[in-house]
């Protein structure tokens, strides 16, 4: 997977509409047409500071269309419940579009879409641009509780099977995403993943298992979000061609992996790539 080019510039932003989307779950539109223009499926932005507390959040860009892109996030704190309380009219910048996305055509034309609680906000832009270009989906979507499950409707909306699974069997399989029995069965050519590491651990070995190519969406808490610090690191294998040129390896180096930095040649991944 090729490092997107891309030239990511601080948006001056006003909050067009607001959703609360499930529980502690905020959706805000922008109005940032430049940006819509501009990002590619699993790319992110770092939200700037509203308030006195210096440091920029990093967030998903969930849907971007026109004039409009929006931000699905997750109160947590400080920052996220600031960010969620913003309100129609109120300026955020945000720089973006940051990181490295999917690879639409690696993906074939019979995609499995796996996503856990928010990592849903990675995806629905790759589903819109795989329905676009004539490809099957599968959404196969896990949270804790039915009330985590976010927008499941508007994926069957773009054509996609939606298969969900709950920790607590309130809707859908009682059990974590992974354990969904038909992943285990039916034809794919490609796997897009988002979620917490323990799932994506769980997708790239179903992924190897079965022999199928997958590209994974790490999460991660950035410090600065465009690879300056070196905070967000994944050992991957030296010979990819997301692997960084720097820093230069030691000529005694023997190790086949590279420390890669998921704010800039991810968050986006191949599966057999990541040495974790």
């Amino acid at each position: 997977m090729p490092v997107l080019e891309t030239s990511p510039s601080v948006h001056a932003t006003s909050v067009t509409d607001r959703r609360e989307a499930a529980p502690g779950v905020v959706i805000l539109g922008l109005d940032a047409p430049a940006l819509a223009a501009a990002v590619r499926p699993g790319q992110f932005v770092m939200a700037l500071p509203v308030g006195g507390e210096r440091v920029a959040t990093a967030l998903a860009i969930y849907e971007a269309s026109g004039r409009r892109v929006s931000l699905m996030l997750v109160v947590v704190g400080h920052r996220t419940a600031e960010l969620a309380a913003l309100t129609v009219g109120a300026r955020l910048e945000v720089a973006g579009p940051l990181g490295n996305g999917f690879e639409l055509d690696a993906l074939g034309a019979e995609v499995a879409l796996l996503a856990g609680g928010v990592g849903i906000a990675s995806l629905y832009l790759l589903a819109e641009a795989l329905r676009a270009s004539g490809a099957r989906t599968s959404l196969y979507y896990g949270a804790r509780d039915a009330d985590a499950l976010v927008d499941a409707e508007r994926f069957e909306a773009l054509g996609a099977r939606v298969v969900l699974a709950t920790d607590d069997g309130s809707r859908g399989l009682r059990g974590f995403v992974t354990d969904i029995p038909e992943l285990s069965t039916k034809t794919f050519e490609g796997i897009a993943a988002c979620g917490p590491s323990s799932m994506l651990r769980a997708v790239a070995r179903l992924a190897e298992r079965r022999e199928i190519r997958a590209q994974l969406s790490l999460e991660e808490t950035f410090a600065c979000g465009v690879g300056a610090c070196w905070g967000c690191v994944v050992p991957l294998d030296r010979a990819s061609a997301q692997a960084p040129a720097f820093p230069p390896a030691s000529p005694r180096e023997e190790r086949a992996y590279v420390h890669a930095r998921i704010c800039t040649e991810g968050p986006v991944f191949w599966a057999h790539e990541l040495r974790w």
